[in-house]
């Protein structure tokens, strides 16, 4: 796994101004139309914009990951919990997909849990979406629950799979 620090770099990495890589900095209100663009083009049903306001306002952690050119093409926000986090929202730009993006940030917020002192991450995923599935299962989280009825669908309501990942801090 590749870890990253709280800046996005890579452990030992110096820190050069100069951006090579990808990198992950903390989400900040100017970020949201960019956020919002990827979000309304990953998903049928979208967070609002007041979600990512409030989420920001409340402290969740929140990171935007930028590509070589500081373009943003991916984010996460977790929300803290005694001993755990909870992966609220992950998303990558689609035309960035399979490139590892979303794997980037799992390890960047894993280091960050473990650096808070956390040994838990728990997040709900649909039934339907296969690819987040994979993701969550070869990562190592796994199943633990069902959230009846948790997301909305075109027919009405949708089930969440609810998965856990358990380490040492």
């Amino acid at each position: 796994m590749t870890r990253l620090n709280s800046n996005g770099m890579r452990h030992g990495q110096a820190d050069t101004g100069l951006r090579l890589a990808p990198e992950l900095a903390p989400m900040r209100l100017m970020d949201l139309d960019r956020v919002m663009d990827i979000e309304a083009q990953t998903y049928e049903f979208p967070w609002t914009r007041g979600n990512f306001v409030d989420s920001l306002a409340d402290g969740h952690l929140a990171r935007v990951l930028r590509d070589a050119d500081g373009q943003i093409q991916g984010y996460f926000l977790a929300m803290y919990g005694v001993d755990e986090m909870h992966l609220l929202n992950i998303s990558v730009a689609p035309e960035q997909q399979r490139r590892g993006w979303a794997r980037l940030m799992l390890d960047a917020l894993v280091a960050g849990a473990r650096a808070e002192g956390k040994t838990q991450i728990w997040l709900e995923v649909r039934r339907s979406n296969a690819r987040a599935l994979q993701l969550y299962q070869h990562y190592g989280f796994k199943e633990v629950g069902l959230r009846r009825a948790y997301y909305p669908a075109r027919d009405g309501r949708e089930d969440a799979l609810l998965f856990s990942l358990e380490f040492k801090p």
